[in-house]
């Protein structure tokens, strides 16, 4: 990706003129950001020993290491909008001393080893997407920080069509995963917004959840069985669709975030590729009115493979079509609904969730909206940058609750973000939508956005903490799938309780008793 933006370096978004004219109404005036050069970033010396440094050449081939200036820049932090200010405003201080790219797991194992030995941390690399500080490990009294680049594990390792499982190594991103599944008909569905860029490995660390959740299920929902690296040797985690042999230990390494270990490869559940695809919009008086479709239809078990509704705000800037951002006056909420699969079952689930709609009250819109939101889904961190060049300061933040919370936790958050940033001077523009839907409640995603300050990540924070705050003291999670990273630990204690903490503590003394495996993060 972009040193300094999210995504393909070639991808460039040019705001629409209905942005322009929302900015001037909602924010009024602002000034372009600038953003220092590439050639003027300045690195930290690298710090790994030269001992060490012949141990990992040793165990993936000196090509397999490198300190080049281009390669450590590429490898520092993730892409929350903290990274990206601090990334255009030239500060690499977090940068990794070396970039190492081990070619399976046994050379995972091996360097684990060498860096336990060596006193080097080690940050487990996928496709650098992380929006929770989940790539910046403490450098407390270890020798140097490794970034674990496993681009190189990018097999399709098996298929068992019986079944309908795969095999597939951690280092493969999204659309690699998908060409090789299609290749035997089959997919895994699995969509989330950082889809073209993030890895196997990292949907499974951060319990990835995906557009396709209502139909699909979560990532973590889909996983049979995980091959992990720890410096111990290789651990085999998983080997039925379901057991009673114990407590389920996949779920220690679902969402562990490279702190226990390294996924190497995952096995999941796939389906066959649908043969249709339809998206349409409804629309819906109210933010509740919408809700209270959505818990309907999956309470009946109608659940079409997407499920998304955009409160009002959102709605009227029409984020269905980032294209064409802008204020509408349609009113009322919109609501996207994909179907996927055969013909027949596509007409069927159509047919059956118009009906409940229908008389709940929705109106079908028709399929302008829905093929507009599926054609854009992944545009929307390009929108970002584009906004953050102009002075506009935009960040995220989801959560999940039960639907008889759901509204509360929604109008806590909002009020807390609205306050926050008044306390500032500004007015913050939120807008918020649902994405992913359960029988017994559903998430919310927020987007925030303000005039930027002059010290964009420093503005921020207190929004953030205004936000965790409201969530905790609301009853939510603290994150229903972006992870915990470092941004989310100072609430997950209050969330796990001090058993909780205990225990994962002591699961990272059992498995990583160096300390070596993405120190900082997750772990209170």
């Amino acid at each position: 990706m972009h040193w300094s933006r999210w995504g393909d370096p070639d991808h460039t978004t040019a705001l629409p003129d209905g942005a322009h004219d929302l900015m001037a109404l909602a924010f009024g005036e602002i000034r372009p950001r600038e953003s220092v050069a590439l050639d003027a970033v300045q690195l930290p010396t690298d710090e790994v020993p030269a001992d060490a440094r012949a141990a990992l050449a040793a165990i993936v081939g000196p090509g397999h290491v490198s300190q080049a200036d281009s390669d450590r820049i590429h490898h520092t932090r993730g892409k929350s909008t903290p990274d990206l200010l601090a990334a255009r405003d030239g500060d690499f201080g977090d940068a990794p001393d070396l970039v190492v790219e081990p070619a399976d797991g046994d050379e995972v194992v091996g360097v684990l080893r060498a860096c336990a030995a060596h006193r080097v941390a080690v940050v487990p690399y996928g496709g650098g997407t992380s929006v929770v500080g989940g790539l910046v490990a403490d450098r407390g009294d270890l020798t140097g920080i490794v970034s674990l680049d496993l681009r190189r594990l990018d097999r399709l390792v098996e298929v068992d069509e019986v079944s309908m499982t795969a095999t597939l190594q951690a280092g493969l991103l999204g659309p690699q995963a998908e060409a090789l599944l299609a290749e035997h008909g089959i997919t895994l569905g699995h969509y989330p917004q950082s889809f073209e860029f993030a890895s196997i490995g990292g949907f499974a660390a951060t319990r990835s959840s995906g557009h396709s959740s209502s139909g699909y299920g979560r990532f973590d929902d889909m996983v049979i069985g995980l091959t992990v690296a720890t410096a111990g040797g290789t651990w085999q985690v998983g080997r039925a669709p379901a057991s009673a042999a114990g407590p389920d230990l996949r779920q220690l390494v679902l969402g562990s975030e490279g702190t226990f270990g390294v996924i190497t490869d995952v096995t999941v559940m796939v389906r066959r590729i649908p043969t249709e695809r339809v998206y349409e919009t409804w629309r819906w008086a109210s933010f509740a009115d919408g809700a209270t479709a959505m818990r309907t239809l999956v309470q009946d078990d109608l659940n079409p493979t997407v499920l998304r509704l955009s409160d009002e705000t959102e709605t009227a800037i029409n984020l269905s079509d980032p294209s064409a951002i802008g204020i509408s006056d349609a009113g009322g909420v919109q609501m996207v609904c994909g179907y996927e699969g055969t013909p027949a079952r596509v007409a069927r689930m159509r047919s059956e969730v118009t009906d409940v709609l229908t008389g709940l009250g929705g109106e079908l819109a028709g399929a302008q909206g829905g093929e507009a939101w599926a054609s854009g889904r992944f545009s929307a961190p390009y929108l970002r940058d584009a906004l953050l060049d102009e002075g506009v300061l935009v960040e995220t933040l989801e959560t999940a609750t039960s639907w008889s919370n759901l509204s509360a936790l929604y109008d806590a958050v909002k009020s807390a973000i609205a306050d926050a940033a008044g306390a500032q001077g500004v007015d913050p523009l939120v807008l918020c939508h649902i994405s992913h839907v359960y029988r017994a409640g559903a998430s919310l995603y927020f987007t925030v956005a303000v005039r930027e300050a002059d010290d964009g990540a420093a503005q921020w924070a207190p929004i953030k903490q205004a936000a965790g705050d409201a969530i905790r003291d609301a009853g939510g999670t603290i994150t229903h799938h972006h992870a915990v990273g470092r941004d989310h630990k100072p609430w997950l204690a209050d969330e796990i309780g001090a058993p909780g903490v205990a225990a994962l503590r002591a699961v990272k003394q059992a498995l990583d008793p160096e300390g070596i495996l993405n120190p900082g993060v997750l772990i209170p």
